[in-house]
């Protein structure tokens, strides 16, 4: 569903990707791990097309990012670390509007069913959006990505800020999107959280993918170590994949 391949992204004096490839399939969860300038928001700007790549390819459900961008894009929802809403507006509304700003109009019924998978709780949704904490406005970030009938998912940080419960229920709240077959793409600092979250773990290191981990098949502790020992000597031999 998302498809990056030998992507290379430079900028004067600077290669932020170095032949990057990585793909997420339906239904499936991946985490892009790595330090501050390793690459992952400028994968996402490219995922996005708010980037265009110096050569490669990056194709959403095989649509061509950079050849065809608005088609792209109709396939795509983006969650940010601080989702942008309207105040002033309920979280029905909000939803209602950034509906229509997607060429769907939702009625108060489907925008509330929308808000109750996205598991926003039903009191809140005819609050202003100034009462809600970061955490549900999350939720309301994908509850538009529902509402938007997305096939892909990108997540920049979604869990930053939010306090251990609320971050947990984030989480359920990802796989169930995955469960609902979208593909989730999600840039992520927090080691243990992105286990828990995803089916595989990649680990970007100054631009070069340098590892790549089954979720279920690694322990917090090993996970942590093996983040550790490759960010410390980038320089080292990728790791085999597990």
């Amino acid at each position: 569903m998302i498809k990056l391949q030998d992507v290379v992204m430079q900028f004067p004096g600077h290669r932020a990707l170095d032949c990057l490839n990585l793909s997420v399939s339906a239904g499936h969860v991946y985490g892009l791990l790595g330090p501050n300038g390793a690459g992952k928001s400028t994968t996402i700007n490219l995922v996005t097309g708010l980037l265009r790549p110096t050569s490669g390819s990056i194709h959403v459900n095989g649509v061509d990012v950079v050849a065809e961008p608005e088609k792209a894009r109709n396939l795509l929802a983006y969650v940010s670390e601080s989702v942008a809403l309207y105040p002033h507006l309920t979280g029905t509304e909000n939803l209602q509007l950034f509906s229509r700003m997607a060429g769907r109009r939702l009625d108060v019924k489907e925008a509330g069913s929308c808000l109750d998978r996205a598991g926003l709780q039903e009191l809140a949704h005819a609050r202003r959006i100034s009462t809600y904490s970061k955490g549900m406005r999350q939720k309301v970030g994908l509850a538009i990505a529902l509402a938007k009938k997305a096939r892909a998912v990108v997540l920049d940080e979604p869990s930053s800020g939010l306090d251990p419960s609320a971050s947990h229920d984030l989480a359920i709240r990802v796989r169930e999107l995955a469960a609902q077959g979208l593909a989730v793409l999600m840039a992520s600092h927090d080691l243990f959280r992105a286990r828990e979250t995803c089916d595989t773990v990649g680990l970007l290191v100054h631009g070069s993918l340098r590892a790549e981990w089954a979720a279920s098949e690694v322990k917090d502790r090993d996970l942590e170590t093996a983040y550790l020992d490759i960010v410390t000597d980038h320089n080292k031999s990728p790791v085999p994949t597990k």
